[in-house]
């Protein structure tokens, strides 16, 4: 009986050191292989392209937040439309070819999206065949089997995106995130269910998120993310928009989590838009790269008709757009959008 444990033991023990002789084993939920032999096959394995800069790469789950109202739906449509047609966002860079895209839109019914991409519902952008838009099926009677619509998207969103056969998926937003329990535990099951997609599809993954109301006096950071401790664990990079204090129409993009590349747009070097419809498409602008603490409400600045006047005075004084710009610690592009406002 002793011997016969004993031989048991010994059998298993011989059968383990076969598998760890082998270049690959599989141990439970584990795949156990020499580390020279992962970087041998990661060889054989193309290296991601940029997406959208350093702030999105290919096959990533990134998440984007922002407050409300600050163009984080209006920047996803951009870079959707950006990646569809592979062509890059001017100041941003794209290493990919044109990829097919698909954006669920939550938020906006069609005649909103039409009014944000024609002039007054006449003049239409022209989108590429490359960019799939959804909406959810109001009407739709679900399934017994589903318990709200997020589990039934769940289950049915790698199905989805076999059949339209995208490579690249957009998620506009996680609306249902809140405080409520509940809603917050529907939110991380989608994100697992985002991240097994992303990485056994190689499906490139972008969710957009929102914050609760923040101090604009204060950096951004990942604490801003509602959900944060949750959706941070699940997602490879993230980035956020905030609101900038030089001008009404000024954002700003900070980079938040990153794992593909080093923390490039951080508080000191952060990437500095504006928001313009200059025809028929709503759009982010890039303008400069400045610190995050130049674009930070202060309760020492001077409100916006006390600095027109300053401007206004500073170019009467023959003052060039960069040196009223560092006089008054705001950026050249915010002098230059001031005084197109102002007519001078």
């Amino acid at each position: 009986m002793i011997r016969d444990k004993v031989n048991l033991i010994t059998k298993d023990i011989e059968n383990n050191q076969k598998k760890l002789n082998n270049k690959s084993s599989e141990f439970g939920c584990l795949i156990i292989k020499e580390a020279n032999t992962w970087v041998e096959e990661a060889k054989n394995r193309p290296i991601p392209n940029m997406l959208f800069s350093e702030l999105w790469y290919e096959n990533e789950l990134c998440i984007l937040f922002a407050d409300t109202n600050l163009g984080k739906s209006i920047l996803a449509v951009q870079i959707a439309d950006s990646i569809s047609k592979g062509k890059a966002i001017p100041g941003f860079k794209l290493e990919s070819p044109p990829k097919r895209v698909l954006y669920l839109d939550f938020e906006l019914s069609d005649k909103q999206f039409e009014n944000r991409c024609s002039e007054e519902y006449e003049n239409h952008y022209q989108f590429n065949k490359n960019f799939l838009r959804a909406e959810f099926h109001t009407e739709l009677e679900l399934p017994k089997e589903y318990k709200n619509i997020e589990e039934y998207l769940c289950a049915t969103l790698s199905d989805i995106i076999t059949k339209t056969k995208v490579s690249v998926l957009i998620v506009d937003n996680l609306t249902f995130l809140s405080s409520e329990n509940e809603k917050a535990k529907d939110a991380l099951v989608l994100m697992k269910t985002l991240k097994k997609i992303s990485n056994t599809n190689n499906v490139s993954i972008l969710v957009l998120a929102h914050t609760p109301k923040r101090d604009d006096s204060k950096p951004i950071s990942k604490n801003d993310l509602a959900g944060s401790k949750m959706l941070m664990n699940f997602c490879d990079s993230c980035f956020a928009i905030g609101s900038s204090s030089q001008e009404a129409s000024f954002r700003y993009i900070k980079q938040i989590k990153q794992r593909n590349t080093e923390h490039l747009y951080h508080s000191e070097n952060v990437i500095v838009c504006s928001l313009d419809k200059e025809t028929n498409f709503l759009e982010f602008h890039f303008e400069d790269f400045d610190s995050e603490k130049a674009h930070l409400q202060t309760s020492g600045a001077l409100n916006l008709e006390e600095r027109d006047e300053q401007i206004k005075f500073l170019v009467s004084e023959g003052k060039t757009n960069v040196h009223i710009g560092e006089m008054l610690s705001l950026t050249e592009g915010a002098i230059r959008k001031r005084r197109k406002k102002l007519k001078i």
